[in-house]
């Protein structure tokens, strides 16, 4: 499960490039207004930057001495026993919470996963494909009712909590709370994929769902990162979820309609690092400091050295409309999509990092329930009824005349029934 805003699909090994001044595309001209609306004290968002640099340096220095070290993989990303789940100890809870990954082993027995495993290889009859557009296969469903990866889901959501909420002069802090239980689990449905080493790293880069331009421009949605946009970005919790449950995070129509707290895989064939894994950045509250300050930031045109954490090689600039990572698509903006151009001081080559070795194949996020995560879930049952693809997935011929394809009553237990809007 994980967090991390950065997520990517690794090929294996890939080499440094050379810093070069920014590449990237340019925005409309208005986004000139957004960053000088955002930013309030120059001089204390470029010591923060400053700041952010240094630890970015530090943090680097670390990872590139426990890599000579075998298990470097399983010390960077947490990895507990599912039984263990109530009595980790506040330094493995304060690890997880920090990477913003985990990987839980034994959720479900060897036998049910592999029972799920050979199901879906008969349904598909192929593992050339590295996603199928099936949503909807017996196995898939009857994981998402699995008591067990329910009763993990609302583990991951109680480590998000409420805090104080943006000011609002239209909808009160008690409006907002109604029908939101962090406790309680929703289901969102993703596909499942087998994935083979060799993929390009442009084929799945480092990207963030869950919200794009709209983390800056929308007020809600921005009030997440104030501290980061006040220059006091070690002060930001990642886990503070009182700005996103009013938050517009489909200004312009993209997917991603639901508030995940984490992104989560159920294995059930084995990859392992440098076989075509899933790579995070293991650092939530930098990851999100350093996409959130990016913008008034960019390269010298005239570098002072080839580190790209070397302070002097940037400068304070909101002249241009210009978002790394955010572009231009069918009228509105997709990303972020993070590069090595975009975001050179995240030396994403070095820093992301593979999760330890898992079987994956079902994607299964965290998701908590909030009014705006049950109206979703309301119209994916509808969509799942009809055997057609969820309302955030392209639309697609639909399975609902597959053999295999998995129906309401392989929904088990009140709970499940309830985290897939059935018994609402």
């Amino acid at each position: 499960m994980s967090n991390v805003p950065a997520v990517s699909h690794e090929r294996g090994t890939r080499k440094g490039r050379a810093l070069t001044p920014d590449e990237h595309s340019t925005l409309p001209p208005r986004f000139i207004d957004l960053k000088i609306e955002l930013v309030k004290d120059r001089e204390r968002l470029q010591n923060s930057w400053n700041d952010l640099l240094a630890q970015l340096k530090s943090s680097g220095r670390q990872r590139k001495k426990d890599r000579t070290d075998n298990m470097f993989v399983q010390k960077i990303i947490p990895q507990v026993e599912f039984s263990e789940l109530q009595n980790l100890s506040p330094g493995k809870f304060k690890d997880i919470k920090r990477r913003g990954a985990v990987l839980v082993k034994n959720v479900v027995d060897s036998a049910q996963a592999t029972a799920w495993r050979d199901e879906l290889t008969a349904f598909v009859k192929t593992t050339l494909s590295k996603f199928f557009q099936l949503y909807w296969t017996r196995p898939q469903i009857q994981a998402r009712a699995h008591p067990n990866v329910l009763s993990l889901i609302s583990w991951l959501n109680s480590l998000y909590y409420i805090g104080t909420f943006p000011k609002n002069d239209q909808v009160t802090s008690v409006d907002l709370l109604k029908g939101v239980e962090l406790s309680t689990p929703l289901v969102y449905a993703d596909r499942f994929r087998v994935r083979h080493p060799g993929a390009q790293w442009n084929t799945h880069p480092p990207h963030i769902d869950g919200g794009g331009i709209e983390r800056w421009e929308d007020a809600n949605f921005r009030s997440c990162y104030n501290d980061i946009l006040n220059g006091e970005w070690e002060k930001h919790d990642p886990y503070d979820l009182a700005g996103r449950l009013n938050a517009k995070m489909l200004l312009y129509g993209r997917p991603g309609q639901c508030v995940r707290t984490f992104q989560g895989w159920i294995a059930l064939s084995e990859t392992a690092p440098t076989q075509g894994t899933l790579k995070v950045f293991p650092d939530v509250t930098l990851s999100n400091a350093s996409l959130i300050l990016r913008p008034f930031f960019h390269l010298k045109k005239k570098l002072v050295s080839d580190d790209s954490l070397d302070q002097q090689n940037w400068e304070f600039d909101i002249s241009t409309p210009d978002f790394p990572g955010i572009f231009e698509r069918d009228g509105g903006f997709f990303g972020p999509r993070l590069t090595h151009q975009s975001h050179p001081h995240l030396r994403l080559s070095e820093s992301m990092t593979s999760v330890p070795l898992v079987r994956p194949v079902m994607y299964i996020p965290a998701v908590p329930l909030t009014p705006q995560n049950l109206a979703y879930i309301e119209r994916q049952k509808e969509s799942f009824l009809k055997g057609i693809p969820p309302p955030d997935f392209p639309n697609g011929a639909g399975e609902d005349n597959f053999i295999g394809t998995g129906r309401e009553t392989d929904v088990i237990g009140e709970t499940a029934r309830k985290a897939m809007g059935i018994a609402y």
